[in-house]
């Protein structure tokens, strides 16, 4: 009788040692892929030891993406601005033909100040707007950066040569697109020619001389230039003798 009683408890303390069997093999196994996990989680071998979130788009890819897209946008907005500011320099050539000055330097000055937009950020925007838009402009393609500075260098030389037309002109105005015309292009006859021009109207005829001998090593015989140099000369001639009068009054 004993025996028998005691069969029905041995199978079911079998039956919970079964249980118990092949339920530890697989806690086991569950800690183990949760322990595995909490490793990967730490480092992510194929992005270089950073974060799994991180390199999945999470934290970082996530950020990286979008920045990614800002400075996309960044880039057709140059693209659009370089656009722009070519469309306006050809509608201020086009005044320009037909002897429009007025309305040809507000084009050319329009086209500037779409350029000006690639090279200076605004003092409003924060700092990764400055970051992106410095990215933008740090890519510009060598055929676009070609486009800006030609852009630029046929700016400043209309509104030169609209500027000379004017009744009453600015010659410090003239003077000073010249001199960015230069800054670009050392060997620009026609800056060259109007800087002498400038410096001359202003009395500065040592630096009108120097900036008109350069233009007539360009073109020796260009008549606009030779006659200006021998103005200045003559003006240089006159101030010479002007202080040596007032050297000898005062010795006299």
């Amino acid at each position: 009788m004993h025996s028998t009683l005691l069969q029905p408890r041995s199978r079911t303390q079998a039956d919970g040692s079964e249980q118990h069997g092949l339920l530890r093999p697989r806690m086991l196994s569950d800690m183990d892929a949760k322990q595995h996990s909490i490793k990967s989680l730490k480092s992510y071998p194929e992005a270089g030891g950073r974060s799994l979130a991180a390199a999945a788009g999470g934290d970082g890819g996530g950020g990286g993406g979008g920045g990614g897209y800002r400075v996309a946008t960044a880039e057709m907005e140059m693209e659009a601005k370089i656009q722009k500011a070519i469309d306006f320099k050809l509608e201020g050539h086009r005044c320009y033909k037909e002897k429009k000055f007025r309305e040809a330097i507000g084009k050319y000055h329009r086209a500037l100040l779409q350029l000006k937009g690639i090279h200076v950020v605004d003092v409003g925007t924060t700092g990764s707007e400055v970051n992106l838009l410095s990215q933008a402009a740090a890519k510009l393609t060598e055929e676009q950066r070609r486009a800006v500075e030609s852009t630029e260098i046929e700016c400043y030389d209309s509104l030169t040569a609209c500027l000379l037309q004017s009744e009453l002109v600015n010659y410090e105005r003239v003077k000073e697109y010249c001199l960015k015309v230069l800054g670009h292009q050392q060997d620009h006859f026609k800056a060259m020619y109007r800087a002498g021009i400038a410096f001359y109207h202003l009395g500065d005829y040592e630096c009108a001389l120097r900036y008109l001998r350069d233009a007539k090593c360009r073109e020796p015989t260009d008549t606009n230039v030779l006659r200006y140099i021998q103005l200045t000369e003559m003006k240089m001639s006159k101030s010479g003798q002007r202080e040596r009068d007032s050297g000898k009054e005062m010795l006299g």
